[in-house]
């Protein structure tokens, strides 16, 4: 309980900025909030804030904590929902980040359902880059990722693999490459090409392919969102990739594949969850609506 304290201390100083406003925040003396927070520290044996003139910054091991303690009090937010979970149908909200084609033809089927089965969740559904969305996981403002598993393992993170993703290169209807057959790289390569700018391996992967018929890289001309590309692609000759489970939606931007040699880029997609932060009834429920979707 003592040290509960102290780290409700510690945590409001640090989004207060300076120690009166959290001693005001708080409810006591200034002086009070001081020798708390010095307990703390000598309590961890490392220094947990800067002490400027014109407030307190947390230093590198203080960072560290506020995540943490971040953490704790999610955690302990979730706690009391399951507990209240028990007594009453599953309710709350679970907080989604997604890939591009998870928005737009995987997701929608399987939110539909999940709202019959569970209508007192709330979803909250956002795709804000898939680096922001790790970083959100991490910090306890996600409760899963849905999307390519492509990327570096992390100790906090478990990997659901649901589905494998294959991407193919698309232009618009009525592209010169459109009628044609098994278009080489070469012929690739002689249009301009458009990369998602939220996508960490667009670019990257285009170039790949690329260099693995021994060409340079496309001209890129555009840089730009999702929907973005597809609608830039839907009313030119530029070219860009884009998975294959999403063809019809995909289609009705005007698009179509073009057929090519070799394989574009192929990938494992699924659920990112944090391994810290077992997975409620709300969370287990959409899991197994989406893998049935997907199977």
């Amino acid at each position: 309980m003592r040290h509960s304290k102290l780290l409700y201390y510690f945590s409001e100083t640090a989004k207060a900025g300076t120690l009166s406003a959290a001693a005001k925040t708080i409810g006591i003396t200034q002086p009070a909030v001081t020798r708390s927070l010095k307990q703390l520290e000598d309590i961890l044996g490392v220094t947990l804030f800067d002490r400027r003139s014109t407030g307190v910054v947390l230093t590198p091991e203080g960072q560290i904590l506020a995540r943490r303690v971040k953490l704790m009090t999610l955690e302990y937010t979730h706690a009391l929902a399951e507990l209240a979970d028990l007594n009453k149908g599953v309710s709350g909200r679970l907080r989604i980040g997604a890939g591009p084609v998870w928005l737009l033809s995987i997701l929608p089927p399987v939110i539909n359902e999940f709202h019959k089965q569970f209508p007192e969740v709330r979803i909250s559904v956002t795709g804000p880059g898939f680096d922001a969305s790790i970083q959100q996981l991490l910090n306890g403002d996600l409760d899963m990722i849905c999307g390519g598993l492509d990327f570096p393992d992390h100790a906090d993170i478990v990997k659901e693999p649901l589905l494998k993703l294959r991407h193919t290169v698309f232009g618009r209807k009525g592209h010169p490459l459109a009628l044609k057959k098994n278009v080489n790289a070469e012929e690739l390569n002689n249009y301009p090409w458009i990369v998602l700018a939220d996508d960490r391996a667009s670019g990257s992967t285009i170039g790949a392919y690329f260099a693995a018929n021994s060409l340079e890289p496309p001209n890129v001309v555009v840089e730009t969102s999702y929907l973005g590309a597809l609608t830039i692609a839907g009313s030119t000759d530029y070219l860009s990739t884009f998975a294959e489970s999403g063809l019809s939606e995909i289609e009705a931007f005007g698009l179509t594949q073009i057929s090519h040699e070799g394989t574009f880029w192929e990938f494992e997609g699924g659920i990112a969850r944090r391994r810290s932060s077992p997975p409620g009834p709300a969370f287990q429920g959409f899991r197994a609506i989406l893998k049935s979707s997907v199977a």
